[in-house]
């Protein structure tokens, strides 16, 4: 019987009002980072950029994410989760600032790597708290409901563009808004939240590696599963004579997916327990990439990238459950930034595999690459489990 079996029924007492605080900053910064993505690409389209430089700019902000995780568990020590999270807020919002001053792409390529850098602690220190104020009873539920709002959070940033347009100063204002309002409610939530306590058993991102290899992997393959998807899609659709409506519909339908699931799969984890449902979301994206080519065009295709979508950021999520279930202190902290990290990589490399695939072999490349990434965690969660 461990510790979390014998929690008395006040421990399992839900913390709604400092949730409730967590959960909204991140997801109004996530609005804000999910704007800047479409909005600098349209702009530069605009000014006749090719599509090469496009795409590497916009690799700046996760190679923000990459860089940066490795110091943020001794930054955080250094100056206080809160403060470090509130001095973030307000670096990203300049830095936006910045961006829509310049309208340079050479200049957005080093500010958009900062806004990476400063994006990344507050979702690490932001998820270490939730994490770490979560009953045990009910962490699938509170972590499927914070991945679901944030996923709707940067759904909502793209949208958000249909109402303010793409041109001059009104779409910057709504993401320089958005992070400056994290600095504004960050102060209430830290007042909620327990300190977090300085002993544990990693203090560093290459610690916390040693320690859990098969959940980075995870997170990685979680990572660069949605972004293959997101990035290859519109060509796969393409080479299959499919409408640009008709593949923007499924991409929408894939980012829907994403939200509407993770509270069910965090209510599967808790009845089945975390590790079994990673391993059922593995299965699933995997069966996907089996049908994808023989139902794309049919009706089935819908149902398909809409399970899809909540299958594969599930993994993410069941990777969440399972560092709240395995780490505290210190430990949690290094596990969120060593999370950032993989995220970064696998953002950042792999819709270029995936490219290089599809141009040797042809569009099927793109089911192939994700299809291999679901069978290589596959066979990772079988080894540990054999080991474990």
């Amino acid at each position: 019987m461990t510790a979390e079996d014998i929690r008395s029924p006040r421990e399992a007492h839900i913390p709604w009002a400092a949730m409730t605080g967590i959960i909204a900053t991140v997801t109004v910064f996530a609005v804000a980072q999910g704007l800047t993505y479409p909005l600098l690409s349209f702009i530069l389209e605009r000014q006749g950029t090719t599509s090469g430089l496009i795409g590497l700019s916009a690799a700046m902000t996760p190679l923000g994410f990459i860089v940066s995780a490795p110091f943020i568990p001794a930054i955080s020590r250094r100056l206080g989760g809160a403060r470090l999270a509130i001095l973030c807020s307000v670096l990203a919002a300049l830095t936006l600032i910045a961006i829509g001053w310049t309208q340079n792409i050479w200049a957005w390529m080093p500010l958009r790597f900062l806004l990476g850098v400063f994006a990344n602690p507050l979702y690490v220190i932001s998820e270490t708290w939730l994490i770490s104020i979560t009953p045990a009873p009910r962490r699938g539920r509170i972590m499927g409901l914070y991945s679901s709002i944030v996923s709707a959070g940067f759904a909502i940033g793209p949208l958000s563009l249909g109402l303010a347009g793409t041109q001059g100063w009104p779409p910057f204002v709504i993401g320089i808004a958005a992070f400056l309002a994290c600095g504004i409610i960050l102060p209430t939530v830290a007042s909620r939240v327990p300190k977090i306590s300085s002993e544990g058993e990693a203090t560093s991102l290459s610690g916390f590696v040693a320690l859990a290899p098969l959940l980075l992997s995870a997170v990685f393959t979680a990572a660069a599963f949605e972004q293959i998807l997101l990035s290859l899609f519109a060509v796969y659709g393409a080479a299959l004579g499919s409408a640009e409506g008709r593949i923007a519909s499924l991409i929408t339908c894939f980012i829907a997916g994403n939200a509407v699931l993770q509270i069910l799969l965090g209510r599967v984890a808790e009845r089945f327990g975390s590790k079994p449902t990673m391993s059922f979301c593995v299965l699933a994206c995997l069966a996907g990439c089996l049908l994808l080519p023989l139902v794309f065009n049919a009706w089935l295709i819908w149902p398909l990238v809409f399970v899809w979508g909540g299958v594969s950021f599930g993994i993410y999520t069941m990777s969440l459950i399972q560092l709240g279930e395995r780490f505290t202190g210190p430990a949690l902290i290094a596990g969120n930034a060593a999370f950032a990290f993989a995220w970064g990589i696998g953002g950042l490399t792999g819709s270029p595999a995936a490219g290089v695939a599809m141009q040797l072999i042809g569009h099927q490349g793109l089911p192939l690459s994700l299809g291999l990434l679901s069978c290589v965690l596959a066979a990772f969660l079988m080894a540990g489990r054999r080991t474990g």
